[in-house]
């Protein structure tokens, strides 16, 4: 099932989030959620000869990230055009497939967007358990050996495919559920899989956006962008602490970020307005809160990615942006490639962009653009980079690779 060929000024960083282990990657953008990594002596340059570790043949296709912890990466995939929803767990060192599990077989899982896949969502590593989500076809909790501990399903119409991640907020899960049909957000028991709580959208539409938590004057907040409104929960209870409208917004991707007291959200299709919103806010915010909005290359699926006091966003056409993060000027402007899907990453001093062809733009963080490295692999590539163990890995729509100097 699998073939593998071995060839031959740390930045200062607020994490909304406690850092899991010394080199782990435990959910999609990384343990402190904004697309970070502590890990040094990574590549800088690579190619299908060039600091490749190991390359693992994936059956099926996937678009989830790799979840790293303890050495040992888990990956989803859509084995038969999803007809078999599995789980693999890959030895980090030398790429083999130690386990492969299906957890679902739905008889007709249906369509997806050509940017999806029966298996987008990241899963989440949490101590001895691993959480993956398929959308309306199932979650479940496994061991970290392996054993499926529970399964439940959420019944909600994903229409183009499962695409948001869960999020672990202490002793809960937590999961946005944005169909065509009913618009949710649910907290799971960690433990269990049984339902805590839901709190229904108002007036919502269909959206993939994964939660971010940031704590806010000492207690956590769940930052969910749905379609038409981004909305603020009190984790514990699903107390609803404030929510902003983008009107028309739908089919939300980005994950927020945040910083300097601001959540930064992206409003979804059809074209995107970017939007700087305070996190102490209560009720419904009107226009008269927002910080700042930018109509210029805003993000439809890359997530935005917070570096010291700049943020960088990513467009679907491969333009990024270099923006003050707390006025929003644009401090420059470059289109690095082709379209871009994958969220960007910040790790070793440097900003790593996969675009949907396999290759990556290195650039250095500042208000001034420079370019230090072209990179490019074979495959279709829209799912976004970890970094984990002072390595890369990078996942195309048959491979998954491991990037080391």
């Amino acid at each position: 099932m699998s073939s593998r060929s071995v060839l031959p000024i740390a930045l200062a960083l607020l994490l909304p989030t406690a850092v899991a282990g010394a080199g782990d990657w435990t959910e999609f953008r990384g343990p402190g959620q904004q697309g970070h990594s502590d890990e040094l002596g990574l590549p800088l340059t690579w190619s299908p000869t060039e600091h490749v570790v190991w390359k693992t043949d994936i059956p099926g296709l996937g678009w989830s990230s790799p979840a790293i912890a303890g050495g040992k990466i888990w990956l989803t995939t859509g084995v038969d055009d999803g007809r078999s929803l599995r789980v693999l767990r890959l030895d980090a060192g030398s790429g083999a497939v130690e386990q492969s599990i299906e957890i679902f077989a739905p008889a007709e899982p249906g369509s997806v967007h050509a940017k999806n896949s029966h298996a987008s969502p990241t899963p989440v590593i949490d101590g001895e358990r691993v959480f993956v989500h398929f959308g309306s076809h199932g979650t479940a909790c496994l061991s970290r050996a392996g054993e499926i501990l529970w399964k439940t399903k959420l019944d909600y119409n994903h229409r183009h495919g499962p695409a948001g991640s869960p999020v672990v907020v202490g002793d809960l899960l937590v999961i946005a559920c944005d169909g065509t049909d009913v618009q949710f957000v649910v907290a799971l028991d960690k433990a269990t899989g049984q339902e805590v709580w839901r709190k229904p959208r108002v007036e919502g539409r269909m959206a993939y956006s994964t939660p971010t938590v940031v704590d806010v004057e000492g207690k956590p907040l769940v930052v969910s962008c749905g379609g038409e409104f981004v909305t603020a929960y009190a984790p514990e209870s699903g107390e609803e602490r404030w929510r902003f409208r983008y009107p028309g917004g739908y089919s939300n991707v980005p994950r927020p970020v945040t910083g300097f007291g601001l959540a930064f959200v992206s409003s979804g299709y059809d074209t995107p307005v970017f939007y700087a919103l305070p996190l102490d806010g209560t009720g419904e915010l009107g226009e008269d809160r927002v910080a700042w909005k930018s109509t210029k290359a805003a993000p439809r699926n890359a997530s935005p990615l917070l570096v010291g006091d700049e943020l960088y966003l990513v467009s679907d056409n491969g333009v990024i942006s270099c923006l003050d993060a707390r006025s929003g000027d644009v401090h420059w402007q470059e289109r690095l490639g082709g379209d871009c899907t994958a969220s960007p990453l910040c790790a070793d001093g440097r900003i790593y962009i996969t675009d949907e062809n396999g290759l990556t733009k290195v650039i250095a963080p500042g208000k001034t653009f420079q370019e230090l490295a072209t990179n490019e692999l074979p495959g279709r590539t829209l799912a976004s980079l970890a970094a984990a163990d002072g390595a890369l890995f990078l996942r195309t729509d048959t491979a998954l690779y491991r990037l080391d100097d």
